[in-house]
């Protein structure tokens, strides 16, 4: 069987597509998504349209590249995610250590006693299989999708 750059290119943007609705199903269960979590849900969406205009018959080379650095990016802030929830570097301050950031606060925010009971912070590990964290597993797999993405590029190129 000949597999063609746009085979590849499909079955990169399936995987963001899995990956996506992995990440929808653990929030149905009841997995809160934290701020960088959502983050990484961006570049999967972008990765998915490329596939769809690959499927409608778009198939330049340079959308796969698209495909390939938004697979790339997800996998960036999954890695520096990664490093937020193992301690190796400091996270954003709107969603990790105690999450309070006075300067984005109005008055009444920093009189209120009252506060949003649902937060998820980024530094926190709310699961994981292997010792990995979903944002671990996001970027490892990611990276994996990057790979195939230039692939694709590569054989399209070659054309």
């Amino acid at each position: 069987m000949n597999t063609s750059s746009h085979h590849i290119a499909l079955a990169a943007s399936g995987g963001s597509f899995m990956l996506l609705a992995g990440a929808w199903t653990f929030q149905a269960i009841g997995y809160a998504p934290c701020a960088m979590c959502i983050w990484q849900r961006y570049p999967h969406a972008i990765a998915i349209v490329v596939g769809v205009l690959v499927l409608l018959g778009l198939r330049h080379w340079g959308l796969y590249v698209l495909g390939a650095a938004a697979t790339a990016t997800t996998a960036a802030i999954g890695l520096f995610h990664t490093g937020v929830e193992r301690d190796w570097w400091q996270g954003p301050t709107s969603c990790s250590g105690s999450g309070f950031d006075p300067s984005s606060m109005s008055g009444a925010d920093l009189l209120s006693t009252e506060g949003p009971s649902n937060i998820v912070m980024c530094d926190e590990v709310v699961w994981e299989l292997f010792t990995l964290s979903m944002a671990s597993w996001n970027a490892l797999l990611s990276l994996l999708l990057t790979g195939i993405w230039i692939a694709a590029v590569l054989m399209r190129r070659a054309r």
